[in-house]
């Protein structure tokens, strides 16, 4: 019996060939742009959920707040001293991290490179979730004359990934008067894997924190990142009272000196973010040695946009199945009056929708094949073919293209079902003047296609005004020069020269 329906399906898409193709294009294309913003979507919520025990990571954050209690400001880097000190005070506190970047000249025999680099404590690979190709993670940082690189940063030093035993030279570090710019050997001990899309921290170079200069002991200078590991069952708001106490009681000499040297009365508290909150969020800047945060309203935007698109383009396959409707109504009561039941013709009507949504759905994941290297090129990403074969993503689409063929298919082969056999004989078929649901699915249709317009040409329009408002001063020719690693009479005679 579903044998016939299948042949029947067939022949019904094949007889009536633009129309099919009119619709399955429509279906496809609207999947496509749906499965595209899915992807991207997943990508932002996915980020660092890779590392393990990673919903008991937390970041340190920083607030300034006035003495009316309003927040002056807030950041989410810290100093030296919150990580030790609150492993050593808070039982809570299980474990702590810190981590600082730097852009560094790197000398590999006669050649210099500049090169992102990140200061870390020894823990680094117990903490995060990070597989060595090259090297033990206990054992890397024993010397804290070493450094661990990543994949493609190895091959760019030294053309080949196995880097271990290879050395680099790096800036040493300066001395009290910052007159000292020499250079000094570290030994390759790690190699690792190049950092997934999905990170929030990007590894490049790994330092051991033992090998900056002389430890800052002030709790004021906030210059890098601190994570700390606390109980799954912990008690947020409790930990971060202790950790205002424990900060008052230890800098209180520092905090008097500092309100006497700035003249303000602006209270410093640590406040704990969880690591997953990270990306997604707008409150903190993503620095020293963090990337890639995002507006957490994009994803919502897109996701609005997503499921519009995925309205429209079903709406429409509703529409043009009930305008064809019209064209079938002899097939329709000659099949009632053989004996064809209700519940017959619906499962035919349903079987066409299946059979035209799997098709779209084909089609649709042709398109995002085709067009995923465009797509990473235009959001900065870097998907590949393999985030289609996720697991959850592919319930995902199999949800879609259920819901889609019973949203597409299912009214019409209701309404159509209820035909009289004699009126759809003679094509007397009341369609028209109480068809509510219909006439109110093409004013949906046309109220999100014109709102989807409007918001694309409002984006443009402010698109090409930034890319066209006048900056004030010519910003061709210009070129910025890293100072960092110069003696300041170096860089006053640098300027001298260029002038």
């Amino acid at each position: 019996m579903f044998r016939n329906y299948f042949k029947s399906a067939i022949r019904n898409l094949l007889r009536s060939k633009i129309y099919s193709l009119i619709n399955i294009l429509g279906l496809s294309i609207g999947l496509a742009c749906c499965m595209l913003i899915i992807l991207y979507n997943n990508d932002e919520v996915s980020f660092d959920r890779f590392h393990k025990n990673v919903a008991n990571i937390y970041r340190i954050t920083t607030t300034m707040t006035a003495p009316d209690g309003k927040i002056e400001s807030a950041f989410g880097s810290t100093g030296m001293m919150p990580g030790p000190t609150f492993k050593n005070t808070i039982p809570e506190v299980k474990d702590f991290l810190r981590l600082q970047s730097e852009q560094l000249p790197i000398k590999v025999e006669n050649e210099v490179f500049d090169q992102e680099a990140l200061y870390v404590d020894s823990n680094f690979f117990s903490f995060f979730t990070f597989p060595l190709l090259a090297g033990t993670k206990h054992a890397v940082f024993q010397n804290k004359n070493s450094v661990v690189v990543s994949e493609s940063v190895a091959k760019k030093l030294f053309g080949t990934k196995d880097a271990v035993g290879r050395t680099i030279e790096i800036p040493a570090p300066r001395s009290q008067d910052n007159t000292a710019s020499k250079f000094q050997t570290v030994t390759v001990t790690g190699v690792v894997p190049n950092s997934p899309q999905n990170s929030s921290i990007n590894i490049q170079m790994l330092f051991p924190m033992q090998i900056m200069a002389e430890p800052d002991h002030q709790w004021g200078n906030f210059f890098l990142n601190t994570f700390v590991v606390l109980p799954s069952d912990v008690d947020i708001k409790r930990v971060e009272a202790k950790f205002k106490k424990i900060y008052e009681s230890t800098a209180a000499t520092e905090i008097i000196e500092a309100r006497e040297k700035y003249n303000s009365n602006t209270t410093t508290n640590y406040k704990l973010q969880p690591f997953l909150d990270m990306h997604l969020n707008t409150e903190f800047i993503a620095s020293n040695g963090l990337t890639n945060a995002s507006n957490p309203m994009y994803t919502k935007i897109l996701g609005s946009i997503a499921l519009f698109i995925l309205l429209i383009a079903s709406i429409n396959f509703v529409n043009l199945s009930m305008a064809r409707s019209i064209k079938r109504a002899k097939e329709i009561g000659v099949r009632k009056v053989i004996g064809g039941g209700r519940s017959q013709l619906i499962i035919q009507f349903l079987g066409e929708s299946v059979l035209m949504s799997l098709c779209a759905f084909i089609i649709a994941i042709v398109l995002v094949i085709s067009i995923l290297p465009l797509f990473n090129s235009l959001s900065n990403k870097a998907l590949s073919f393999s985030y289609l074969l996720d697991a959850k993503l592919i319930a995902g689409y199999v949800a879609l293209f259920l819901l889609t063929s019973l949203l597409a298919g299912f009214y019409p082969a209701l309404i159509l079902s209820k035909f009289n056999p004699v009126q759809s004989l003679y094509n007397r078929m009341p369609l028209s003047r109480k068809n509510y649901l219909s006439k109110g699915l093409v004013v949906l249709q046309f109220a999100l296609t014109t709102f989807l317009i409007i918001a694309t040409i409002t984006i443009y329009s402010q698109f090409t005004y930034l890319q066209k408002f006048d900056l004030g001063y010519n910003d061709k020719n210009l070129v910025i020069v890293n100072t960092d690693m110069m003696r300041p009479k170096d860089v006053a005679v640098f300027r001298h020269e260029l002038t």
